[in-house]
């Protein structure tokens, strides 16, 4: 291999525009850092920002008593009647995330001669520096605080926190204040929501070595100073925040002496590099390519550093972002008020596809933040399956803001009140964390009761040959091309309904015969007339192909129902359905969810398609922060989180009894190296390949036999807890 890539990204210019500004973030607080050094930005934002707009108030509809009545127009064939299932609420959107203010920093202009922005994924460090100035600013995950550092390089620095960002309502209730102290200047900014209540508070603690302090109202003017270290906070809250209690704890944390950023560092640094470092992809890219600013590598579209550098930003925005909550659609960042579906979580789609590599590519911090979310929301979950279906256990909704897990967002076009499979998807996540592992979590487990017993009361009906029907069913966000969106056993909802009962029945025994019994009552998938595996299986409903969405082949990925080795014919059948398949408005997420699909179906030509048409397509941002559609139109999370986990199913894919070795390996990538991925039989892998042939290492914690599937076929692989395995060219 040639030197090792570089775990990180920079630019020769300061950003211009908020989606190029430099990411960090610890998954609460986050910043975007535009390293201007005469007029620097750093935008402030934090996960439960979200602004009241009536979402945090609204209900499921109670829909309960008119089921049965749909259901039965269903039956008979009315392909409209769930047009009507609704309490004829206009659209209403969940709560929208937005920024909480930029903390600016002015001075007069000087020498900007050698200038250079950088951001280190190692340490979650945005640098900026030119021949008088530079600053640093990094977001502690041991202290929650965001950290900056400043040499001024002249006479003056004017420091002020500024809530004018795209998008600001102009009934925001905005205070500030100014204040010396003993512990340093304090600056604050508290913004009331309109006709709310609810409020945030943001305090800056400016601590000067050298110089003076003047207070400018609302800011604060530093002059003659060697370097100035700001400490920065943002609470939601209702009522009021002490500021001045504010200000002594962020003075808490910095130690006696000298050099408190590098001690505020060090104590950040274990929990943030150890997670990161934990897995690391090199594709032999070229060392003058790897030293290439972002901005020009991404014009390299089949350059192999290219790809490295984007596994390796996409999973340090993902370790980033998560936290308090998993990634939001924007990940933990947005410079907009006015962000994009409310800058909310997408549950149908969206957030499992930018989760999907934390569990192999060994990021818990993720999917701890991904079960609090699940976890919290539970309550409403159940008032979901009551209020709709009056049936006990939980109904996922398709949207959230983070706060309400009620299923309120929907309409005439997305029925999303309508989808039940929601559930089995989110927890999908958690069951593969567990078999990681090798240990079930009561949580998880309770919550597959609770899916468990909600199928025991929805599912019903049944069909002339004995079959359990899902009636009323939704593909989202799909609908069939001869009926409504609303209609009868989509694909997804079937292999949800299995799954769902039949992993309950294996943390449950006690349960297992009663929810095994109902999983084998529901019907098999339908083969269409184009030999394509059909989104609905029930007879006569026509698939529309041009489409965004995959969600009839959730049984591929990330389930296991559909495989090339056990169920061939399937499979076959899944993939003639993905060659069908059109890219509708050419989503970012709809392109890499094809090819995680893909890569299950063992089809490495058809994810180096979809890898590029992403990479073609102009969906990058100097940030590496990427976009919904081409041509960096609508900041979104989505390809940059998602890639990794494309790149990782394409080498390694692992089951509780199977482990498969490169089985959709683009050509364009014949050397490179893998090691740290986390396998769901209890072992850890290092994978390096040639076009002479692959090594392997395999260290697992279990004893198990699994089975080896590679290339050239299949045969049983013998582990010992403890004793490391090893496989070189010519013994696989």
């Amino acid at each position: 291999m040639t030197d090792a890539p570089v775990h990180g990204t920079w630019e020769p210019t300061a950003a211009a525009r908020w989606e190029d500004a430099f990411l960090s973030g610890n998954g609460h607080q986050g910043t975007l850092v535009f390293g201007d050094p005469n007029d620097d930005r750093v935008i402030v934002t934090q996960h439960a920002l979200v602004r009241p707009n009536g979402g945090e108030e609204a209900r499921p509809p109670e829909l309960a008593a008119e089921l049965h009545q749909l259901q039965d127009r269903l039956l008979a064939g009315d392909t409209t009647a769930a047009e009507t299932f609704t309490d004829g609420r206009p659209l209403q959107w969940v709560q929208p995330f937005h920024p909480a203010f930029q903390v600016r920093l002015r001075r007069p202009p000087g020498d900007a001669h050698g200038y250079r922005r950088s951001v280190d994924f190692t340490t979650g460090e945005t640098t900026a520096e030119c021949a008088d100035w530079s600053s640093r600013v990094f977001v502690s995950r041991a202290d929650d605080v965001i950290v900056q550092e400043v040499t001024t390089g002249g006479p003056r620095l004017d420091i002020a926190l500024d809530h004018r960002l795209p998008g600001a309502p102009d009934g925001l209730g905005v205070g500030q204040g100014a204040l010396l102290t003993p512990e340093g200047a304090l600056l604050s900014l508290r913004a009331r929501y309109p006709n709310s209540d609810r409020a945030y508070t943001g305090a800056t603690l400016v601590v000067v070595t050298g110089g003076t302090s003047t207070l400018v109202p609302p800011g604060l003017r530093v002059e003659g100073a060697a370097s100035v270290l700001l400490l920065t906070r943002v609470h939601r809250h209702t009522g009021e925040l002490d500021v001045i209690e504010e200000g002594r704890a962020l003075r808490g944390l910095l130690p006696e002496g000298e050099q408190p950023y590098e001690t505020l560092l060090a104590r950040h640094l274990p929990l943030h590099r150890t997670a990161y470092e934990r897995v690391t992809l090199d594709l032999d890219g070229d060392p003058a390519e790897r030293a290439l600013p972002g901005s020009e590598l991404l014009k390299r579209t089949r350059s192999a550093a290219l790809l490295e550098r984007l596994f390796a930003s996409g999973r340090y925005h993902l370790l980033s972002s998560s936290g308090l909550l998993p990634p939001r659609l924007t990940g933990l960042w947005t410079g907009d008020w006015n962000t994009a579906w409310s800058g909310a979580f997408t549950n149908d789609a969206n957030l499992n596809l930018q989760t999907a590599s934390a569990v192999a590519a060994a990021l818990p911090e993720v999917t701890e933040a991904y079960a609090a979310l699940v976890h919290r929301q539970l309550p409403h979950w159940r008032e979901n399956a009551r209020a709709v279906f009056g049936a006990r256990g939980v109904v996922a909704p398709a949207h959230t803001d983070g706060e309400s897990g009620h299923a309120y967002h929907f309409s005439r076009e997305y029925p999303l009140h309508l989808w039940t499979a929601g559930a089995d998807w989110l927890l999908k996540p958690l069951v593969d964390h567990d078999e990681t592992r090798g240990e079930r979590d009561p949580g998880t487990g309770a919550v597959l009761a609770e899916i468990a017993r909600f199928y025991e009361d929805f599912l019903t009906r049944i069909d002339d040959e004995g079959h359990l029907i899902v009636v009323p069913s939704y593909s989202p966000e799909n609908r069939p091309a001869n009926a409504s969106w609303g209609t009868l056993n989509a694909a997804m909802d079937l292999s949800a309904a299995r799954h769902a009962l039949r992993t309950a029945a294996d943390y449950h025994p006690e349960h297992a015969e009663r929810w095994r019994a109902l999983a084998d009552k529901l019907p098999p998938h339908r083969v269409n007339d184009k030999g394509a595996l059909a989104e609905w299986a029930w007879p006569g409903l026509e698939d529309t192909y041009d489409h965004r969405h995959l969600s009839h082949l959730y049984g591929v990925w990330p389930l296991d129902e559909i495989n090339p080795y056990d169920t061939p014919d399937l499979a076959r059948a899944a993939h003639r359905a993905l060659e069908l398949r059109g890219a509708e408005n050419d989503s970012a997420h709809g392109h890499l969810h094809h090819a995680l699909v893909a890569a299950r179906l063992r089809d490495g030509d058809r994810v180096a398609h979809a890898l590029g048409q992403v990479l073609d397509g102009d969906f990058f941002h100097a940030s590496l922060m990427s976009a919904h559609y081409p041509k960096r139109d609508v900041y979104n999370a989505d390809a940059a989180h998602t890639l990794p986990a494309v790149l990782i199913e394409a080498l390694v894919q692992s089951t509780p009894d199977r482990l498969v070795l490169l089985p959709a390996l683009p050509e364009a990538y014949p050397k490179g190296e893998l090691r740290g991925i986390r396998t769901r039989f209890g072992a850890e892998i290092d994978l390096s390949w040639t076009p002479e042939g692959a090594t392997v290492v395999i260290r697992p914690t279990r004893t198990l036999r699994v089975e080896l599937r590679t290339s050239t076929g299949a045969r049983p692989l013998d582990l010992v807890a403890g004793e490391d395995h090893a496989l070189s060219p010519g013994t696989w």
